[in-house]
């Protein structure tokens, strides 16, 4: 007999504190269509059980968000009868919470009804929308139950965004998910009702709608203003579902400009396997994400066709297995009219001045360099993060972020500790922003003087013929404990020669060699500590390697290439300012700490 499924008539809390409070692991989800919590309580993948007040709300946000996404796709599969059923089930647990925000939401978060936050009610009833609105279009004799509910919904979105932007946070990722909200609720409103949608200048073209937001919330190098990448999507995923039936035409070209941007970055920071590094703060790996992203690479091809894009929807389907319910096809057809030209593939190095990234890629290697400013309540104490890829392998990845209610692990993932940066004197770097200092075809060099009291950093990355080059170099007045980290993402061996550069080899789908050296006359010493790896599961434990010097200047040079690449790099040589790097071949080239 299937299992029974039912909609759960209690309100829901913050999703993120549906982990463990021991692992720091997102718990197992359970069957979250039953509307029944896990009997003797939510598993974690270390074989824990828990149970608590907090851990029920959280499943319980789960739980009603799965279903707002069923409904969608029973409405799109043409499943009407129980579509509608649910709908009218939530239409009157909604009318029996009228007038009553949630009274457990913590005190700085923005109240919703049937959850905690604004911004997860919000979430929801943008699925809850978009289910009505297909319904409609195949009839609305039976919808007049939902009506009561989308109006409150739009209400509620309205009243959110009131209080938001009445605090000038018009910029505010909630924004967008609001505007996303009161656009979907008005439009299946409407549509039931047998009238035109004239909510334009409400959702999308007033003070406060849509495109007022993004021109404010996304930097003229196309991020999202937090410079994470999971907030990028987020906003950008709001506003594809927003425009639900828009004929991109009628939207102003500016705000197509901002949209184009925005999946530019994404395709520029995805490797050529469809990997998105969890930049600032986003989760590191996990299902519900995955289809995030399907989600959004569906639409967002719809209007400005690119390859990547492509190739993140085929990366999200592999993560997701069975479990992508068919979006493509849901989402056909999501804008009225044609798409922009496709964007052309990003080259070889790309720089974001203003938020503070730049990516280089060549001979299999996929580098990340983070020189940016802070990045507000999601930023990480990371400057001059140097992270790699390879097409499909996080050798060296940002770690991403636990759900938020772990402060502990949530703390250690925002520490300098945790990413392949660089320390001064053991201590944590300051929250601050880097700079650029230069880049061309084949390099970037970024730098940071305020992580640190009195210590100035410079990092250069450069693509070789067959390799990467690394030259990290730190400096102060008087003699400072300096650490460059490597914080792998896979498996790391490392050997210390009797002479010459140190090796390190990295495994996964693809292999990545490196060898380390650093100023001539410095001793530098290497120590491997276990720590834990990416955020997904903190108790995964890689080999973190600290090269430690105490010195007023030191370069810290490195050579990385991947399995394959070429000739074999054979020689990595630092004299004064200047890196040699041979080949098996015998041709050598010259690469200088600074320009």
């Amino acid at each position: 007999m299937a299992p029974l499924k039912r909609i759960a008539r209690e309100r829901g809390g913050w999703w993120h504190a549906y982990v463990c409070p021991a692992h720091g692991v997102e718990l197992d989800h359970g069957d979250l269509l039953s509307g029944v919590f896990p009997e003797g309580g939510a598993r974690c993948a270390h074989g824990c059980r828990v149970d608590d007040e907090k851990v029920r709300g959280a499943w319980l946000v789960l739980s009603h968000q799965a279903w707002a996404r069923r409904l969608r796709l029973l409405a799109h599969r043409g499943e009407r009868a129980e579509a509608v059923a649910r709908l009218t089930e939530y239409a009157q647990l909604y009318a029996e919470l009228a007038g009553r925000q949630h009274d457990a939401a913590q005190g700085w978060m923005l109240r919703g009804r049937l959850f905690h936050q604004a911004l997860t009610d919000a979430i929801w009833a943008v699925n809850i929308g978009h289910a009505v609105s297909t319904l409609a279009e195949r009839g609305t004799a039976d919808l007049a139950p939902v009506l009561p509910l989308l109006d409150a919904l739009e209400q509620a979105a309205l009243d959110a965004r009131g209080a938001l932007t009445g605090q000038g946070l018009l910029a505010s990722n909630y924004t967008a998910w609001l505007n996303a909200a009161g656009s979907a609720a008005g439009r299946a409103s409407a549509a039931v009702r047998g009238l035109e949608w004239d909510g334009d200048k409400r959702w999308l073209e007033g003070e406060h709608g849509l495109y007022a937001h993004l021109r404010a919330a996304v930097a003229d190098d196309g991020w999202e203003w937090e410079g994470s990448t999971y907030y990028h999507g987020f906003v950008l995923r709001a506003a594809l579902l927003a425009l639900r039936s828009a004929d991109p035409a009628a939207v102003p070209a500016d705000v197509l400009d901002v949209l184009a941007g925005m999946v530019d970055v994404l395709a520029a920071v995805a490797t050529p396997g469809g990997i998105l590094p969890a930049l600032h703060d986003g989760p590191y790996l996990r299902g519900p994400l995955a289809l995030e992203w399907l989600e959004l690479a569906s639409m967002a091809r719809q209007l400005v066709p690119s390859a990547r894009l492509d190739t993140i929807a085929v990366r999200a389907r592999q993560e997701l297995g069975d479990h992508d319910d068919g979006l493509d096809r849901e989402l056909a057809g999501w804008f009225a009219g044609p798409a922009l030209p496709p964007r052309p593939a990003p080259g070889a190095v790309t720089v974001f001045p203003t938020t503070g990234y730049a990516v280089l890629r060549g001979a299999g290697i996929h580098a990340v360099l983070d020189f940016g400013p802070h990045g507000g309540s999601h930023g990480h104490r990371d400057k001059l993060s140097l992270y790699l890829y390879g097409d499909t392998t996080a050798w060296q990845p940002d770690p991403g972020q636990v759900p938020y209610a772990h402060t502990e692990f949530r703390e250690l993932y925002t520490s300098s500790g945790a990413h392949p940066a660089f320390r001064a004197d053991g201590a944590e770097q300051a929250e601050c922003a880097g700079f650029l200092l230069g880049s061309d075809r084949a390099s970037v060099t970024a730098g940071v003087s305020e992580a640190y009291e009195g210590v100035r950093a410079v990092r250069r990355i450069a693509l070789g013929s067959c390799y990467l080059v690394d030259l990290l170099t730190v400096s102060a007045e008087s003699a400072r404990r300096f650490t460059a980290q490597l914080r792998p993402g896979t498996a790391l061996d490392i050997r210390v020669r009797a002479a010459g550069p140190v090796r390190t080899t990295w495994h996964g789908d693809e292999t990545l060699h490196g060898l380390h050296t650093h100023s001539a006359g410095v001793p530098v010493r290497p120590l491997t500590v276990p720590g834990p790896g990416p955020a997904d599961d903190p108790q995964r434990v890689r080999t973190r390697v600290d090269f430690t010097a105490e010195a007023e200047r030191v370069t810290f040079a490195a050579v990385y290439q991947a399995a394959g690449a070429g000739p074999a790099v054979t020689v990595a040589r630092l004299d004064g300012d200047v890196l040699t790097v041979g080949l098996a071949d015998g041709s050598t080239a010259l690469f200088r700490t600074e320009d």
